[in-house]
């Protein structure tokens, strides 16, 4: 059986570490959010896949090749416009025969559960069961078929939503030619299973106990705790005397840990990185590859991509920082409001009370700057020496000290 990955959506919501990179390729717990897809489907017996990838596919081509890493297969279909996910489904209709499963390269999802679905007969949706429906394409049941999909609804019939993994009969393609574009000029997949459904085709509904949704950049740091949780220590740098580990620790190839540094785990730091001498890394914190944390600086609970520097006597709490960012000496990043309350960004209740700055690629500030809670930075923006800054910031965009 084969598994289409859908992968050529926009993510909007995840702007802006999603203006340059797939949300597909997002890192959590040191790996791709796909990878880790992957890697729970081929533990289900999957041995067959095909990404729809858009603009940014060329990432996803060169991290996962034809797949012979992981011992599969991999093919790729270009969706050239992103025109929707029914659309996208429609052009993997030539790689497959018989029954076939499809999900979206963005959600985390066990291989317990693949594999139930796997075992299952016809046309069936994985559905959960979760705290906000609205945000969500919520499910309308008979016993456990599925009678109506009700996307993104202020008034849900239901907590129990799809999960985007599908196993699909090659009847989907006869409903991926019948349907109109939605109110949001797309051709969207819940609109041919609703066909499927008027035509008296058998939908139905299994029911997961591990997927998780990651929408929002805030939401890579829960995966992340969550994902780190289990994990174990791995050395393959180089940590000098004076160093002290607590906790499980993964410290990639060339990478190099210089005295005085402190990392209380769980901690991932990726390859060709240094850091130190005397800096904090506390748990929860995953470094990408090549980059350089320095003197004196404390990280918490943060995602840093790969390329990123961070310079002496920095702090950043609870934060997701983009590629190849240069933080100037003394930057500190603010994670907590004055009066305590829960973080808002963009209008959008994140739910955390810390929350520090989501802040793109290529970004620069300055010595000394602050930058205060939930403050979304896009790509390539430069925050001067000294200056305060909050909100959010364009891509490209300059904030300079103000007497």
């Amino acid at each position: 059986m084969k598994m289409i990955i859908l992968a050529a959506g926009e993510a909007h919501r995840m702007y802006p570490i999603t203006r340059m990179m797939p949300k597909a390729m997002l890192p959590v717990a040191g790996k791709p959010i796909a990878e880790h897809l992957l890697t729970e489907a081929v533990a289900a017996g999957i041995r067959e896949f095909v990404f729809i990838v858009g603009r940014q596919g060329g990432r996803i081509r060169d991290h996962f090749g034809c797949g012979e890493r992981l011992g599969v297969s991999i093919e790729y279909c270009y969706q050239e416009d992103a025109a929707g996910t029914a659309a996208a489904l429609e052009l993997a209709r030539q790689t497959v025969t018989g029954s076939f499963l499809t999900a979206y390269g963005d959600g985390l999802i066990a291989s317990a559960d693949i594999a139930h679905l796997m075992g299952l007969d016809g046309n069936q949706l994985g559905i959960k069961e979760v705290g906000c429906p609205e945000q969500f394409g919520a499910v309308e049941l008979d016993g456990e078929r599925i009678v109506r999909i009700h996307e993104k609804s202020s008034s849900p019939p239901s907590n129990l939503v799809s999960t985007g993994l599908y196993l699909f009969t090659p009847e989907i393609f006869e409903a991926t030619n019948a349907i109109r574009l939605s109110v949001r000029g797309e051709y969207e997949l819940p609109a041919a299973i609703t066909i499927l459904i008027e035509r008296g085709v058998r939908v139905g509904a299994c029911r997961l106990d591990t997927w998780r949704e990651l929408t929002y950049p805030w939401d890579l740091l829960s995966a992340n705790e969550e994902l780190m949780a289990g994990m174990t220590s791995l050395n393959e740098g180089v940590i000098e005397e004076g160093v002290s580990i607590n906790g499980m620790v993964r410290v990639g190839v060339g990478s190099q840990l210089r005295a005085g540094t402190y990392i209380s785990g769980p901690v991932i730091i990726g390859r060709d990185c240094e850091l130190g001498p005397n800096c904090y890394i506390r748990a929860s914190t995953v470094i990408g590859d090549e980059c350089r944390i320095g003197a004196g600086v404390e990280i918490k609970n943060s995602l840093i991509m790969n390329g990123t520097k961070i310079s002496h006597l920095s702090y950043a709490g609870d934060s997701i920082i983009g590629e190849n960012c240069n933080l100037g000496a003394g930057t500190k990043v603010a994670n907590v409001r004055l009066d305590g309350d829960e973080i808002t960004v963009r209008g959008i209740d994140t739910g955390r009370r810390k929350l520090g700055v989501v802040m793109g690629d290529g970004v620069q500030t300055g010595i000394n700057t602050c930058i205060n809670p939930g403050t979304v930075i896009g790509g390539g923006a430069w925050i001067g020496p000294g200056a305060l800054t909050g909100g959010e910031i364009a891509p490209g965009g300059r904030v300079w000290r103000t007497c």
